[in-house]
């Protein structure tokens, strides 16, 4: 949730930190600090309330000055997000320096331990108990930081990333990771000496260097100013770096000319799906290629079942993907909130497929839904974006989205690029099981292929949700109401509206509103139906009627050429028509708009909403 920034070299790491606090603010932005030695050996803490603006002001008429540095932006977990919550925090000596990323489980009898051993505290935190622990623990085994860190964190119970400053040792840089990201970047500055930059993912690492190593669970490293990087594990067993060249620009981490990066990551959409299904979907052929499921196709061909555990939005995009892949592969799929999955004492067997949907990789009720999925024998699979995350290593194999960088917190292009590669997933399982028939199979795949054009027209074609959003910033709440493969996309629908607006908003199956909704409408509801001219369209109609003699407010969703709806509604978007299973593709894109334009006429920050963090990593 939070994020983690560092650097040692012979720069001035200031700027360095506080641009890279820019770059992972939205993993949290409660509260922000920064911690650095200056040349006369003196550790500065500086730390702010709010965003990651505040801290700068803060830091404006102080002593900035030094060539090792952590940082840190918060999302809050133990303690309000104040600034005496806020991290870095602070040894009882003032030796040491820690930011912290994770819960620690344990912080309580951990706490009342060193209490009795005359420590105190200024903070409400599970980090300032850790940074504590530490300095016990090199005091009383009369070690170096590195080796206290490795002794510490045996005796410590959780998830964390953690990056440490020793103000009587500047020139080492230390940190850990378990259950919580953590990447190091390898490079050299203008006069050819090693330096080395530490972030949370590598969004504050790439304008420096494209040479990271992914620090693995339950590895310490220590970085040298001299250039030297040693990593070890709690058990003590020296780690070689594995050294990885990333594909990220740094222009797709900036927001290109739009007010808000959810607005460029909206009509990024056509052209990161063109580059998802690049190389995958070939329409001369007419063939899919997963490299993941050929190298694994027997698993697939003989699973029993297959189970998607996913959290938020990637579990809306696993409800459409269970839909086309039950039709396309007749293979079982439960979709599962990891959350709940992975408490649950599940029946998982040996020939099920368990497939880990997750935006960041980083997620960490699905990573523990996977973990129990392994220890019941099951094969497992990826789907995420982050390359390198802990999904993609946890899992024996998957699809990368290659949908680019999401920044705003408010997952759209990442939900399309899930679905697309979901739908991709039902095709080759179908292929290898002979479960659909030539025709059908070239079809859907020549169909497939012209989903971003079509994507493309749905964004140009519905440039006036702008001008009538403004007309529901009075609501208070909305009902989105879908069927079939809509029903999810009426999920998606409420839920982006719930999170950058604040308005409250529930997603419905249609043909469940008569059994209690439908008691909420009045003519200040505003009632969304996706109401594409396929499936059960005639329901879809029956449905409106009974809204509309309500006296509700409808807004549709429609197929280009589609009267009757259209006519029904109050407001209406338009899609181009497609197969019906391809339809939340482009029925997704005017209810992402219509979510952002109220958002922005509330005055709302939808890049990072109240209480909201990109990728949860922490219970």
């Amino acid at each position: 949730m939070c994020g983690i920034v560092g650097y040692i070299g012979e720069q001035q790491a200031y700027p360095i930190l506080i641009k890279g606090l820019h770059r992972l603010e939205y993993r949290g932005y409660d509260s922000a600090g920064v911690s650095m030695i200056n040349k006369d050996g003196e550790l500065n803490i500086y730390k702010a309330s709010g965003k990651v603006a505040a801290l700068e002001d803060k830091c404006a008429a102080q002593d900035i000055e030094g060539t090792v540095g952590i940082a840190h932006t918060r999302w809050a977990t133990h303690g309000e997000p104040n600034t005496v919550n806020a991290h870095p925090h602070l040894s009882q000596s003032g030796n040491l320096s820690l930011v912290h990323n994770g819960i620690i489980e344990n912080y309580k009898t951990l706490r009342t331990m060193l209490e009795k051993q005359g420590y105190s505290f200024t903070s409400e935190t599970d980090t300032e108990v850790l940074v504590q622990f530490i300095e016990y623990t090199q005091v009383t085994g009369k070690c170096d930081l590195f080796t206290a860190v490795q002794r510490a964190l045996k005796n410590v119970v959780g998830a964390y990333a953690i990056a440490i400053l020793e103000k009587n040792n500047p020139d080492r840089l230390v940190c850990a990771r378990k259950g919580s990201p953590l990447v190091i970047g390898v490079g050299t500055d203008e006069k050819g000496r090693k330096e080395f930059y530490l972030g949370s993912d590598a969004t504050p690492i790439i304008e420096y260097t494209n040479q990271v190593v992914y620090l693995k669970d339950e590895e310490i490293a220590c970085l040298d100013r001299n250039g030297q990087i040693d990593i070890v594990n709690l058990a003590n067993v020296h780690q070689t770096p594995e050294m990885h060249t990333l594909s990220l620009s740094l222009d797709e981490l900036e927001k290109g000319g739009f007010p808000h990066f959810m607005l460029k990551e909206i009509w990024e959409q056509p052209n990161a799906l063109r580059t998802c299904i690049k190389g995958r979907l070939h329409p001369k052929t007419k063939d899919v290629v997963l490299s993941g499921i050929i190298d694994h196709k027997d698993k697939f061909v003989n699973a029993r079942r297959i189970i998607i555990c996913a959290c938020g939005t990637s579990w809306h995009s696993a409800l459409i993907g269970k839909y086309f892949i039950e039709e396309a592969a007749q293979i079982p799929v439960e979709v599962e909130y990891a959350s709940e999955f992975r408490y649950r004492n599940p029946v998982i067997y040996s020939d099920d497929v368990v497939i880990a949907v997750s935006q960041s990789g980083e997620t960490a009720d699905t990573l523990a839904a996977i973990q129990l999925a392994q220890q019941k024998g099951a094969f497992l699979y990826g789907v995420c974006n982050v390359i390198g995350s802990s999904i993609a290593r946890a899992t024996n194999s998957g699809t990368y989205l290659h949908v680019g960088p999401e920044i705003g917190v408010a997952s759209t292009k990442a939900f399309t690029g899930q679905v697309i590669t979901l739908c991709l997933l039902g095709l080759a399982i179908a292929k290898e099981k002979h479960t659909l028939s030539d025709e059908m199979f070239h079809m859907l795949v020549d169909e497939l292929y012209q989903i971003p054009d079509k994507m493309q027209w749905t964004l140009e074609n519905n440039q006036n949700i702008d001008q009538f959003a403004q007309m529901f910033t009075y609501c208070r709440n909305f009902i989105f109401l879908g069927r079939g493969y809509n029903y999810p996309v009426a999920l998606e629908g409420a839920l982006k509206l719930k999170e950058i607006s604040y308005l409250h908003a529930e997603g419905y199956p249609a043909a469940e509103m008569k059994h209690g909704p439908i008691a909420l409408v009045d003519e200040e509801m505003p009632v969304v139906f996706i109401a594409p001219k396929r499936g059960m369209y005639d329901k879809i109609v029956s449905n409106i009627q009974e809204i509309k003699s309500r006296k509700g407010k409808i807004i549709s969703v429609v197929t280009e050429g589609d009267t009757m709806v259209k006519n029904m509604s109050d407001y209406c978007f338009t899609i181009p028509d497609t197969r019906d299973c391809y339809v939340p593709l482009l029925s997704v894109i005017p209810l992402q708009l219509l979510a952002y334009y109220i958002a922005t006429a509330k005055g709302r920050n939808v890049d990072q909403p109240r209480n909201l963090a990109k990728s949860v990593t922490v219970e």
